[in-house]
Protein backbone atom coordinates (compact mmCIF):
# COMPACT_ATOMS: atom_id res chain seq x y z
CA UNK A 1 0.00 0.00 0.00
CA UNK A 2 0.97 3.44 -0.58
CA UNK A 3 -0.13 5.39 2.71
CA UNK A 4 -0.28 8.97 3.60
CA UNK A 5 0.13 9.62 7.42
CA UNK A 6 -1.06 13.10 8.53
CA UNK A 7 -0.47 13.06 12.35
CA UNK A 8 0.98 15.88 14.19
CA UNK A 9 2.74 13.90 16.95
CA UNK A 10 5.88 13.24 15.61
CA UNK A 11 6.62 10.22 17.90
CA UNK A 12 3.16 8.51 16.93
CA UNK A 13 3.49 9.34 13.29
CA UNK A 14 7.23 8.09 13.11
CA UNK A 15 6.57 4.92 15.28
CA UNK A 16 3.22 4.34 12.50
CA UNK A 17 5.71 5.22 9.34
CA UNK A 18 8.39 2.43 10.59
CA UNK A 19 5.76 0.11 11.67
CA UNK A 20 4.20 0.17 8.07
CA UNK A 21 7.43 0.69 6.23
CA UNK A 22 8.18 -3.42 7.90
CA UNK A 23 5.54 -4.22 6.35
CA UNK A 24 6.16 -3.39 2.83
CA UNK A 25 4.06 -0.55 2.39
CA UNK A 26 5.14 3.09 0.84
CA UNK A 27 4.63 6.51 3.53
CA UNK A 28 4.51 9.50 3.12
CA UNK A 29 3.39 12.17 6.38
CA UNK A 30 2.63 14.97 6.86
CA UNK A 31 2.26 16.77 10.55
CA UNK A 32 -0.53 20.00 9.40
CA UNK A 33 -3.58 19.63 7.68
CA UNK A 34 -2.20 22.49 4.69
CA UNK A 35 0.62 20.06 3.87
CA UNK A 36 -1.47 16.88 4.37
CA UNK A 37 -4.31 17.95 2.07
CA UNK A 38 -2.13 19.23 -0.94
CA UNK A 39 0.07 15.82 -0.47
CA UNK A 40 -2.93 14.12 -0.96
CA UNK A 41 -4.49 15.67 -3.84
CA UNK A 42 -1.28 16.02 -5.58
CA UNK A 43 -0.40 11.99 -4.82
CA UNK A 44 -1.71 8.62 -5.78
CA UNK A 45 -2.56 7.29 -2.37
CA UNK A 46 -4.49 3.99 -1.35
CA UNK A 47 -5.33 5.37 2.14
CA UNK A 48 -4.98 8.28 4.31
CA UNK A 49 -4.52 8.14 8.31
CA UNK A 50 -5.88 11.23 9.42
CA UNK A 51 -5.85 12.93 12.86
CA UNK A 52 -8.19 14.95 13.83
CA UNK A 53 -6.72 17.65 15.95
CA UNK A 54 -4.27 19.28 13.62
CA UNK A 55 -2.46 22.68 13.11
CA UNK A 56 -3.30 24.86 10.21
CA UNK A 57 -6.33 22.92 9.41
CA UNK A 58 -8.34 20.28 11.47
CA UNK A 59 -9.06 16.88 10.05
CA UNK A 60 -12.85 17.52 9.43
CA UNK A 61 -12.29 20.15 7.43
CA UNK A 62 -8.99 18.66 5.34
CA UNK A 63 -11.76 15.64 4.65
CA UNK A 64 -14.53 18.17 3.29
CA UNK A 65 -12.17 19.62 1.16
CA UNK A 66 -10.64 16.27 0.23
CA UNK A 67 -13.96 15.39 -0.80
CA UNK A 68 -16.16 18.21 -2.15
CA UNK A 69 -13.57 20.43 -3.40
CA UNK A 70 -10.87 18.14 -4.90
CA UNK A 71 -13.50 15.24 -5.76
CA UNK A 72 -10.84 12.41 -4.13
CA UNK A 73 -12.96 9.60 -3.02
CA UNK A 74 -9.85 7.51 -1.30
CA UNK A 75 -10.16 5.54 1.78
CA UNK A 76 -9.66 7.78 4.86
CA UNK A 77 -9.51 6.34 8.40
CA UNK A 78 -9.41 9.06 10.85
CA UNK A 79 -7.54 8.54 13.73
CA UNK A 80 -8.14 10.29 17.25
CA UNK A 81 -8.39 10.72 20.99
CA UNK A 82 -12.12 12.12 20.44
CA UNK A 83 -14.28 8.88 21.51
CA UNK A 84 -17.93 10.28 21.35
CA UNK A 85 -20.74 9.23 19.56
CA UNK A 86 -21.23 13.06 18.03
CA UNK A 87 -17.59 13.02 17.13
CA UNK A 88 -17.88 9.87 14.97
CA UNK A 89 -21.06 11.33 13.64
CA UNK A 90 -19.26 14.14 12.21
CA UNK A 91 -16.21 12.35 11.39
CA UNK A 92 -18.33 10.24 8.88
CA UNK A 93 -20.70 13.13 7.56
CA UNK A 94 -17.60 14.69 6.45
CA UNK A 95 -16.56 11.88 4.51
CA UNK A 96 -14.38 9.59 6.65
CA UNK A 97 -14.31 5.81 5.81
CA UNK A 98 -13.49 4.29 8.85
CA UNK A 99 -12.61 5.67 12.45
CA UNK A 100 -9.64 4.32 14.87
CA UNK A 101 -9.65 5.53 18.86
CA UNK A 102 -6.66 6.23 20.37
CA UNK A 103 -4.67 4.60 21.92
CA UNK A 104 -5.21 1.40 19.09
CA UNK A 105 -3.77 -1.48 18.22
CA UNK A 106 -1.13 -0.95 15.42
CA UNK A 107 -2.49 -4.49 13.92
CA UNK A 108 -5.76 -3.21 14.18
CA UNK A 109 -4.73 -0.45 12.28
CA UNK A 110 -3.43 -2.36 9.55
CA UNK A 111 -6.05 -4.61 9.69
CA UNK A 112 -8.75 -1.98 8.83
CA UNK A 113 -6.65 -0.40 6.18
CA UNK A 114 -5.87 -3.53 4.45
CA UNK A 115 -9.46 -4.31 4.49
CA UNK A 116 -10.63 -0.78 3.06
CA UNK A 117 -7.79 -0.64 -0.03
CA UNK A 118 -8.34 -3.96 -1.00
CA UNK A 119 -12.43 -3.00 -1.70
CA UNK A 120 -11.40 -0.08 -3.20
CA UNK A 121 -8.69 -1.37 -5.10
CA UNK A 122 -11.62 -3.06 -6.81
CA UNK A 123 -11.14 -7.21 -6.33
CA UNK A 124 -15.19 -7.25 -7.98
CA UNK A 125 -17.24 -8.60 -10.65
CA UNK A 126 -16.57 -6.70 -13.92
CA UNK A 127 -20.29 -6.66 -14.91
CA UNK A 128 -22.74 -3.36 -14.60
CA UNK A 129 -25.44 -3.84 -11.88
CA UNK A 130 -28.47 -1.83 -12.24
CA UNK A 131 -31.31 -1.55 -10.09
CA UNK A 132 -34.51 0.72 -12.29
CA UNK A 133 -32.46 4.12 -13.51
CA UNK A 134 -29.55 3.42 -10.89
CA UNK A 135 -26.45 1.88 -12.41
CA UNK A 136 -23.35 1.26 -10.96
CA UNK A 137 -19.91 -0.45 -12.33
CA UNK A 138 -17.50 -1.96 -10.20
CA UNK A 139 -14.65 -1.94 -12.44
CA UNK A 140 -14.47 1.70 -12.79
CA UNK A 141 -16.48 2.61 -9.56
CA UNK A 142 -18.91 4.70 -11.59
CA UNK A 143 -22.37 5.45 -10.19
CA UNK A 144 -25.08 7.08 -11.85
CA UNK A 145 -28.76 7.45 -11.35
CA UNK A 146 -30.89 9.13 -13.80
CA UNK A 147 -27.72 9.99 -16.24
CA UNK A 148 -26.58 11.86 -13.07
CA UNK A 149 -22.76 10.85 -11.95
CA UNK A 150 -22.86 10.29 -7.90
CA UNK A 151 -19.75 10.43 -6.00
CA UNK A 152 -19.58 7.95 -3.09
CA UNK A 153 -17.37 7.03 -0.70
CA UNK A 154 -15.51 3.69 -0.28
CA UNK A 155 -17.29 2.63 2.49
CA UNK A 156 -20.77 4.07 0.68
CA UNK A 157 -19.19 2.34 -2.51
CA UNK A 158 -19.35 -0.91 -1.50
CA UNK A 159 -22.71 -0.89 0.87
CA UNK A 160 -24.77 0.30 -2.70
CA UNK A 161 -23.16 -2.48 -4.82
CA UNK A 162 -23.54 -5.27 -1.94
CA UNK A 163 -27.24 -3.80 -1.59
CA UNK A 164 -27.60 -3.92 -5.10
CA UNK A 165 -26.32 -7.58 -5.61
CA UNK A 166 -28.54 -8.98 -3.33
CA UNK A 167 -31.26 -6.88 -4.16
CA UNK A 168 -34.53 -7.11 -3.70
CA UNK A 169 -33.30 -9.01 -1.20
CA UNK A 170 -33.06 -7.66 2.40
CA UNK A 171 -29.55 -7.55 3.81
CA UNK A 172 -29.32 -7.70 7.79
CA UNK A 173 -27.01 -5.13 9.73
CA UNK A 174 -24.95 -7.73 10.87
CA UNK A 175 -24.15 -8.62 7.54
CA UNK A 176 -23.48 -5.42 6.45
CA UNK A 177 -21.35 -4.89 9.35
CA UNK A 178 -19.31 -7.88 8.65
CA UNK A 179 -19.64 -7.49 5.11
CA UNK A 180 -18.03 -4.17 5.55
CA UNK A 181 -15.24 -4.11 8.47
CA UNK A 182 -15.30 -7.86 9.48
CA UNK A 183 -15.39 -8.79 12.86
CA UNK A 184 -13.96 -5.23 14.26
CA UNK A 185 -16.63 -2.88 13.36
CA UNK A 186 -16.39 0.82 14.67
CA UNK A 187 -18.44 1.41 17.56
CA UNK A 188 -21.93 3.69 17.50
CA UNK A 189 -23.46 4.42 14.57
CA UNK A 190 -21.17 4.14 11.82
CA UNK A 191 -23.18 1.85 9.84
CA UNK A 192 -26.51 4.31 10.24
CA UNK A 193 -24.62 7.61 9.06
CA UNK A 194 -23.36 5.69 5.70
CA UNK A 195 -27.00 4.63 4.77
CA UNK A 196 -27.86 8.10 5.53
CA UNK A 197 -25.64 9.78 3.00
CA UNK A 198 -26.24 6.90 0.36
CA UNK A 199 -29.65 7.58 0.52
CA UNK A 200 -29.44 11.36 0.50
CA UNK A 201 -27.26 10.72 -2.56
CA UNK A 202 -28.96 8.34 -4.75
CA UNK A 203 -32.51 8.99 -3.68
CA UNK A 204 -32.80 12.72 -2.27
CA UNK A 205 -32.66 14.10 -5.92
CA UNK A 206 -35.27 11.55 -7.16
CA UNK A 207 -39.14 10.94 -7.55
CA UNK A 208 -38.70 7.43 -6.79
CA UNK A 209 -36.56 5.96 -3.13
CA UNK A 210 -34.60 2.95 -3.94
CA UNK A 211 -32.96 2.53 -0.51
CA UNK A 212 -35.46 1.09 2.07
CA UNK A 213 -34.85 0.49 5.37
CA UNK A 214 -37.07 -2.67 7.03
CA UNK A 215 -37.07 -2.10 10.87
CA UNK A 216 -35.34 -4.21 12.96
CA UNK A 217 -33.88 -6.43 10.30
CA UNK A 218 -31.76 -4.09 7.88
CA UNK A 219 -31.77 -2.89 4.47
CA UNK A 220 -33.16 -3.15 0.67
CA UNK A 221 -32.00 -1.86 -2.87
CA UNK A 222 -35.54 -2.13 -4.92
CA UNK A 223 -38.34 0.20 -7.14
CA UNK A 224 -41.37 0.83 -4.69
CA UNK A 225 -43.06 -2.41 -6.95
CA UNK A 226 -40.84 -4.50 -6.74
CA UNK A 227 -41.16 -7.93 -4.36
CA UNK A 228 -38.83 -9.42 -2.04
CA UNK A 229 -37.98 -12.81 -2.08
Amino acid sequence: MRLLIIEDNQDLSAELADFFEMQGDTIDTAADGVTGLHLAIVNDYDAIVLDLTLPGMDGLELCRRLRNDAGKWLPVLMLTARDTLADRIKGFEQGADDYLIKPFSLKELKLRLTALTRRTLGIHPSSTLQIADLTLIPETREVHRGGKAIELTAIEFQILELLMRQSPRVVTRQNLEYSIWGDMPPEGEALRVHIHHLRQSIDKSFATPLLHTVRGVGYQLKPSDAVSP
